[in-house]
């Protein structure tokens, strides 16, 4: 079971630890036009999903803004999607002033389908435990990682270094 503190309190995790092997499982989010989008929407791709508490805090904006700027010498094969419990407006007014165009922001407030099936919905505060996973083109986990403490940065180069591999 994933121990994962916030501000240094304990919080409750909801859903399943998702461990590498597993299938990656489906979700439904929406983007920042309110359309409903899914794991399988990007199916054949290697998939970095980058997981944020909020965008409008310092380490979240860090997080997004570094795997933004990462995007572009990627490849055309990999899709990077950042996923929070912000509103849509609210991450469409932020990824603007941002300058944020090469990945995706998708909102799971609606019913936490993301935040449930890979098992970070922070249950206390109804926001999503950041954490990074990469899905192989084959739908697989290839990369987990759950940042033990909330206002933590991730790994960013293992994160990279796991979707670079893939990618080749």
């Amino acid at each position: 079971m994933v121990q994962v503190t916030f501000k240094n309190n304990p919080v409750t995790l909801v859903g399943p630890e998702i461990k590498i092997g597993d299938k990656a499982p489906e979700f439904t989010v929406l983007s920042t036009s309110l359309e409903e989008k899914h794991l399988s929407d990007f199916a054949g791709k290697t998939v970095l999903i980058s997981v944020v508490p909020s965008l409008d805090t310092g380490v979240c904006d860090a997080q997004t803004r570094r795997f933004n700027e990462e995007a572009t010498g990627l490849g055309e094969d990999v899709v990077i999607l950042t996923i929070s419990c912000d509103l849509p407006f609210a991450q469409k007014r932020w990824c603007g002033a941002n300058g944020i165009e090469n990945i995706y922001t998708l909102s799971d407030h609606r019913d936490l389908s993301f935040g449930d099936a890979y098992g970070v919905h922070m249950q206390e505060l109804r926001l999503l435990a950041r954490s990074i996973f990469v899905v192989d083109q084959e739908g697989k986990i290839a990369y987990v990682e759950y940042v033990s403490e909330g206002t933590n940065h991730p790994d960013y180069n293992s994160a990279l270094e796991a979707v670079k591999t893939l990618a080749k």
